[in-house]
């Protein structure tokens, strides 16, 4: 089960990493520390913990009121879906689908978590389509009050889910009934696939039962959709099915924004296209109530990624990498226009990930802005809402596990907050 949920990360490269981490904490964290220490921010680091009996946690999004989704391992080494809301964890996965294996991926203001499930049924075609490597059908729920209601399909066996927005529209990506040739027959480079089916990117919601499809750009065949905004634009990528890579970490030839009406806009590149093999290409990640969109792009020669941070009046703008990088990745952007994501020495298969913020054209390393006695190595941050509040994972200074984090800003805004207070 170790393995499963090494391939099961979204942001695969922080985990493949961990074995570089150690050597980079004492040199790295100290001398940013030393650097940022005049800066007006400071972040107080909770760490989440696991489920009882579990060993692993990530946390995937924080909402405005402190709710934290991720998932983590349990006693009996299946990952669960859970809930984290003031200091206190909860497993949500159950009674689930009849499927050992769940995660939330998204809650919003009315208590609505978006996430996917495995059911107890064999997928026909084997397709590991949520990294899980059971050989079960992977699908997309909405859970609401202990409740855990299946999100519909196209016709396919699988699917999953990225955001859900204030009105209960959650983004995903579903397989349709279509056999492609061109799709790959091995599996991918983040641990899914084979893949069989097309797959498009799809809105369920708000009405239960109500699913929407996304059309792809021209000329392309699959999408997938990974954020919606409160205003109902969605963000993801498209491309064939050749070329584009499923969650997690998924990889696209073009990274699209889809307007209210459903119509796809193609955000361009930083001057590359796609490299499947090595997880290189072009993918909307998160978009705010701004429209302002983040996610990563291929430069020339598709052998790296550059965090980008889009918006309608300057385009698509290149964030770079935190010093001595070679990769990174834009996650999450609240609506205050912060980012927050993954940045990684080597090559994003096998290098070696810390998580970042990038705030008023400055990107820092977020292990720089927290106390040394911190109790994670931050390795990738996934969400920030508008309170500045951030959620992703790290590793364990004292144990080596990975463990999911909140991390709490300290600064004028929250002057008086009993967090920072310790």
């Amino acid at each position: 089960m170790k393995s499963t949920i090494l391939t099961f990360l979204l942001f695969a490269a922080s985990l493949l990493a961990v074995v570089a981490v150690p050597a980079r904490m004492g040199a790295q964290v100290q001398s940013a520390t030393e650097k940022d220490s005049e800066e007006s921010v400071r972040y107080v680091v909770i760490d989440l913990g696991t489920l009882p009996g579990g060993t692993f946690s990530q946390a995937t999004f924080v909402n405005n009121h402190g709710v934290v989704t991720g998932f983590s391992t349990a006693a009996d080494g299946a990952s669960h879906a859970f809930l984290w809301s003031k200091g206190s964890i909860t497993d949500i996965s159950s009674p689930g689908l009849g499927g050992p294996n769940s995660a939330a991926f998204g809650v919003n203001e009315k208590g609505q978590v978006a996430g996917q499930t495995e059911n107890s049924t064999i997928d026909p075609n084997n397709e590991n389509f949520c990294g899980y490597a059971t050989g079960l059908k992977c699908l997309p729920f909405l859970w609401q009050e202990g409740i855990m209601t299946l999100l519909p399909t196209l016709g396919g066996f699988n699917g999953t889910v990225g955001q859900i927005n204030r009105r209960g529209e959650v983004a995903g990506v579903v397989e349709t009934s279509t056999r492609d040739l061109a799709c790959p027959t091995t599996p991918a480079a983040n641990g899914t696939g084979p893949q069989i089916l097309d797959f498009e990117a799809v809105i369920w919601g708000p009405k239960p039962g109500e699913i929407r499809q996304l059309s792809p750009l021209p000329g392309d065949s699959v999408g997938m959709a990974l954020w919606i905004n409160d205003q109902g634009q969605a963000v993801g990528a498209s491309g064939s099915c050749a070329n584009t890579v499923l969650p997690p970490f998924a990889v696209g030839l073009h990274a699209i924004l889809w307007q209210k009406d459903g119509s796809p806009e193609d955000l361009g590149n930083l001057g590359g296209t796609v490299n499947p093999d090595s997880l290189i290409g072009n993918i909307a990640f998160a978009i705010n109530n701004r429209g302002h969109v983040v996610g990563t792009s291929a430069l020339p020669g598709n052998q790296t990624i550059h965090a980008f941070l889009w918006t309608q009046k300057t385009g698509m703008r290149d964030l770079g990498t935190l010093p001595g990088d070679d990769n990174s990745a834009g996650l999450g952007i609240n609506d205050r226009g912060d980012v927050v994501g993954g940045s990684i020495q080597g090559s994003v298969l096998t290098g070696s990930a810390r998580a970042f913020l990038w705030r008023d054209g400055k990107i820092r390393d977020l292990n720089s802005l927290a106390p040394k006695s911190s109790p994670l190595f931050l390795l990738t941050a996934f969400a920030i809402n508008d309170a500045g509040e951030i959620a992703g994972f790290g590793v364990q200074t004292s144990t080596g596990d990975l463990h999911g984090f909140l991390a709490m800003p300290c600064d004028r805004e929250h002057d008086g907050a009993e967090w920072c207070k310790e």
